[in-house]
């Protein structure tokens, strides 16, 4: 084992606010993959974490279905 990897296991802090299939809510306009616009409110789930939650692939069916890939900041996790 690599000590950048013993690092990486021993890390105290959370890795991702979220993880695959939680549920999240907009908190900014998006584009979807296909570039349709998803207003902020819109619910959808969570299919992909990249680079321990530097974005995340979100899925959405309502009121437009379609992926996106959106910044954490963007996202909030649902009431």
């Amino acid at each position: 084992m690599t000590v950048e990897a013993l690092y990486i296991l021993r890390r105290q802090a959370p890795r991702s606010a979220f993880k695959d299939l939680d549920r999240v809510v907009l908190t900014a306009d998006v584009t979807t993959d296909d570039g349709v616009t998803v207003a902020a409110g819109a619910e959808g789930t969570i299919v992909g974490v990249w680079r321990d939650g530097a974005a995340y692939e979100v899925e959405f069916t309502t009121p437009v279905a379609g992926l996106a890939t959106v910044l954490p900041s963007a996202l909030a996790p649902t009431p």
